[in-house]
């Protein structure tokens, strides 16, 4: 090649690569495109990749593309690309020393010593080595401490099934799903300390889908892909939690897509959690969530206040602290989100007693929780008067707010869009939007028919005004 055709070359990859981080992510471009070694030789584009998974990934995502891009910008000079395994010497930096891989690092000095973390806005950052910890299974997250009630008692029998059938088909994978702090990562650890309990030599795992890009990021800057592929697929047990964060993570995605079809086809078991059902993970690659619900989905929904109450007092008597019954009620009436939320305000509590010497009583956990009952005197919100509601008649939040017009759920229905109305000020149109996408005239039926029953009905109006002084209290 003489010096003029070498500089049109350089020229034309330049060009390749100034389009291509046009089409692509930062993210992607920055991790798989930006490293890649570039010759022509003659009418072929050949790329240069640091190992096989490398070149097995720009095969399948990005190879039409950059064929399509050469034989553009090149006239028609380039009629072929070919992604290959580098293995001339010196040719393309080893592993360590490949530049950082955040866009925002593409232009700066090679960091050999650092692994990577991932992060909310960007799939990964460079951090310390030495902030790098190894995760374990907590100890304390065992069927023993969990506290079960209607609201996550399948979720547990569903666990300690698992364990007697490890890797069966009905329930592999396992998705757990439901809001934050629920008690969801207790539930997954406990299966996996349950198995090593029972057999020490068995191969668990545990990672949050932030860790699991971590690694595999951290795998491919240090040239050992093949050894984190080994160890994800040599396992008896993978627990991943909030594997919805997998979203944007496009090359971490296809990792964790291999490595969960070779354990299902090893019948090896897998657990995940999510925030969200698995088909309303609308930002994972379709393929991967239909692999989700092959096993078995089961929700988690917030305690009831008797479940509440009881993980108050299990709590308390494994601290050794001594928590009056109606200490653990008054808690649990006023902090209904989370079990995480609710053993912060005990902790709160435990922390003021022994400040001022004094035993546990009303009055300490009055002052403890002055803040929280403040804010929720002033923030009574349809949400919240769901909730309560379905509480106090036992029945499911999603039934209330859901279609079903049966007696048991539409009364209650009815009675928590009279008290929305009235307490918070939202609009006809607003409440019936909070509940299912419900018409404004429905709502305004429900009100006159929430005043005719508190006239004609003593034991309607009474539970009106029970739940008027709980949402209130």
């Amino acid at each position: 090649m003489t010096d003029v055709d070498n500089l049109g070359f350089h020229m034309l990859w330049t060009d390749c690569l100034t389009r291509l981080r046009q089409e692509l992510s930062d993210n992607v471009f920055a991790m798989w495109i930006r490293p890649l070694v570039a010759e022509e030789v003659e009418d072929t584009l050949k790329l240069y990749a640091p190992n096989p998974y490398w070149t097995r990934y720009i095969q399948e995502h990005h190879l039409e593309l950059i064929s399509i891009l050469a034989e553009q910008l090149s006239e028609g000079r380039i009629r072929k690309v070919e992604i290959l395994v580098d293995s001339r010497p010196g040719a393309i930096l080893s592993a360590a020393e490949q530049p950082a891989t955040t866009t925002a690092a593409l232009e700066s000095s090679p960091m050999p010593t650092q692994h990577v973390k991932a992060k909310k806005d960007k799939e990964y950052e460079v951090v310390s080595a030495k902030n790098v910890k190894k995760r374990q299974l907590n100890p304390l997250f065992n069927f023993a401490l969990f506290v079960e009630g209607r609201s996550n008692q399948m979720a547990a029998e569903t666990c300690r099934k698992v364990l007697t059938q490890l890797g069966e088909s009905q329930h592999n994978p396992l998705f757990l799903y439901g809001p934050t702090g629920l008690g969801k990562t207790h539930l997954m650890q406990a299966v996996g300390n349950a198995l090593l309990q029972a057999k020490p030599n068995a191969r668990v795992m545990y990672m949050t889908a932030e860790s699991f890009v971590q690694d595999f990021v951290s795998s491919l800057q240090k040239g050992k892909v093949e050894e984190f592929k080994k160890n994800c697929r040599s396992l008896d047990l993978l627990l991943v939690d909030d594997i919805h964060l997998l979203a944007g993570k496009e090359a971490s995605l296809v990792e964790f897509f291999y490595t969960f079809n070779a354990l299902l086809d090893e019948s090896k078991q897998i657990i995940l959690t999510s925030d969200r059902y698995p088909k309303e993970l609308t930002e994972l690659d379709p393929r991967l969530v239909s692999r989700f619900s092959w096993g078995l989905s089961v929700g988690v929904e917030p305690p009831d206040i008797e479940t509440r109450i009881e993980i108050l007092l299990k709590k308390a008597e494994s601290s050794g602290i001594d928590l009056p019954r109606n200490c653990a009620l008054f808690i649990a009436q006023q902090v209904v989100a989370n079990v995480r939320e609710l053993e912060g305000a005990l902790n709160k509590v435990v922390a003021i007693s022994r400040f001022k010497g004094s035993a546990i009583d009303l009055e300490v956990v009055r002052e403890s929780l002055k803040d929280v009952l403040a804010i929720r005197a002033r923030t009574i919100s349809t949400e919240n008067i769901q909730r309560v509601v379905s509480e106090y008649f036992r029945i499911p939040l999603k039934e209330l707010v859901g279609p079903k017009r049966t007696r048991i759920y539409a009364r209650p229905r009815q009675l928590a869009m009279g008290l929305a109305r009235e307490l918070t000020g939202d609009s006809f149109p607003e409440i019936g939007m909070a509940f299912g996408g419900r018409d404004h005239s429905t709502v305004m039926h429900a009100c006159e028919k929430v005043q005719s029953l508190r006239d004609e009905d003593p034991i309607f109006n009474e539970d009106y005004k029970n739940l008027m002084r709980l949402l209130q209290s």
